[in-house]
């Protein structure tokens, strides 16, 4: 036993850092003091930093059976793979990666963005390094993680090109940021956001360019989508427009359906939007007006978005027109205008894609309300965090709404972000709740007892 023990911790050691590096089993199950909810805890180790992909992508393998995220401490910044029952993991990258993890909804593979360096910077005797990003080649590269699994079990790992392949480069030039990418529901795929000098160039006569807007001082355009075929590697210019896109994702039930965001770290004008991979069809989703704080969007059904309309400002009435707000708060400074105070209907909504017509689904009554939400496809629930790390839970044919579980730190390093799965029997989030620093995060999941899933059944 001893030598066994002996040989696992060499063994880790020494593949530190590789491919296909296994790592003990975390899983527990904690019960949540306040709801008694059982939390899957699939890592609970303490300072590692785990985090899981964006909450607007898938999170589990093809198969179910694993959730895919990045730790930092646990394995410099690379992805891991986590059995859901057994709490086996398995390192799925190595070197690092940018961006978002893209998990196949369709086969046991992944996508993911890795820093190359340019030729043409090298041959003019440049410096590069990771800091500098206009002198990086993006490579989109594909996982095989069912070799890789089979592989890392049976003790075989093979070099990283047995299991990974290039499928498209993006040059620099594209300027290429934060890594926002997205998974085609075709799984052909992958489009990206583009710079602002790449954007000019390919502005459409007579489109305005947006200022900053807010306190941050973000949100100018312009900026654009790019496509990236993965079968032949050709990269094509879907959309620029006048102003700076955040988040970008895909409707994974309708192939070239792209969802993205007009992103100023706060209120926008108008946040969401819509346009099809050939660069038609570019539209708002909801409409919104200067009171409406619209944010965390999330496609949640063929034909629905989440959204979050926030209530996170307290009104402080001078006159019937004039409002005084926290200035000493992010969020609350008067720049944001008239947005985001509950004088207005605020709360977690429905948006249809097709028709734009919004179903709000409710709202808790205190602190800043729902911040990250998302649904299931079927329809019946749609589920929402907010900064108290709470997780609410709502039946959409009833409006009750259902506290799964809480205290998960308000001084974590992030907020929950949750993700049903694509079944609609669990959700995938990350947690501060056993963390000794009250920062880190661990990968949790939570499944919907069983009488709320017999509600529904056919």
């Amino acid at each position: 036993m001893l030598l066994s023990a002996l040989l696992l911790i060499a063994g880790t050691a020494a593949g530190y850092g590789q491919l296909g590096r296994q790592f003990p089993s975390e899983r527990r199950i904690v019960k949540d003091p306040r709801t008694g909810m059982d939390i899957i805890f699939l890592t609970s180790k303490s300072g590692m930093f785990d985090h899981k992909t964006y909450q607007t992508h898938s999170q589990w393998t093809a198969d179910g059976k694993w959730c895919i995220f990045d730790s930092k401490n646990r394995a410099e910044g690379n992805a891991i793979a986590v059995n859901e029952d057994s709490g086996e993991m398995i390192q799925v990258t190595e070197g690092g990666y940018t961006g978002k993890i893209l998990i196949s909804r369709k086969e046991m593979k992944m996508f993911f963005l890795r820093n190359q360096k340019d030729p043409k910077a090298r041959r003019k005797g440049k410096t590069q390094t990771a800091e500098d990003p206009k002198n990086l080649t993006k490579e989109i590269v594909e996982s095989d993680l069912a070799a890789l699994f089979a592989d890392s079990r049976a003790g075989k790992m093979k070099k990283a090109g047995h299991y990974e392949r290039v499928v498209a480069t993006i040059p620099p030039e594209y300027g290429i940021g934060g890594g926002d990418i997205a998974l085609d529901a075709s799984e052909r795929a992958v489009y990206f956001r583009t710079g602002r000098e790449y954007a000019a160039q390919h502005l459409p006569e007579g489109t305005k360019i947006e200022p900053n807007f807010g306190p941050r001082n973000m949100g100018a355009g312009p900026t654009g989508i790019a496509a990236v075929n993965l079968e032949t590697g050709a990269i094509t210019n879907v959309i620029t427009v006048g102003f700076q896109i955040g988040h970008v994702q895909t409707n994974p039930w309708k192939p070239g359906e792209i969802i993205f965001c007009w992103e100023t770290g706060g209120k926008a004008p108008q946040r969401t939007w819509m346009v099809q991979a050939d660069g038609t069809g570019l539209q708002p989703i909801y409409e919104e007006t200067e009171y409406d704080w619209v944010t965390h969007e999330a496609v949640i059904g063929r034909d629905e978005i989440a959204i979050a309309i926030l209530g996170h400002r307290p009104m402080q009435p001078v006159n019937k027109d004039k409002f005084v707000y926290d200035a000493a708060n992010p969020g609350q400074e008067p720049g944001w205008g008239p947005s985001g105070t509950r004088a207005k209907a605020t709360g977690l909504a429905v948006v249809n894609l097709r028709t734009h017509a919004l179903s709000l689904e409710g709202q808790i009554p205190y602190g800043s309300g729902f911040w990250h939400v998302h649904g299931s496809a079927d329809g019946h629930w749609v589920v929402g965090d907010n900064f108290r790390r709470e997780l609410w839970l709502i039946d959409r044919h009833t409006g009750e709404r259902i506290l799964l579980t809480a205290g998960h730190k308000e001084t974590a390093q992030d907020h929950i972000h949750p993700t049903f799965s694509t079944d609609g029997t669990k959700i995938n989030f990350q947690s501060a709740m056993l963390s000794d620093d009250g920062r880190s995060m661990n990968i949790c999941v939570i499944r919907l007892p069983q009488p709320l899933l017999d509600r529904y059944k056919q």
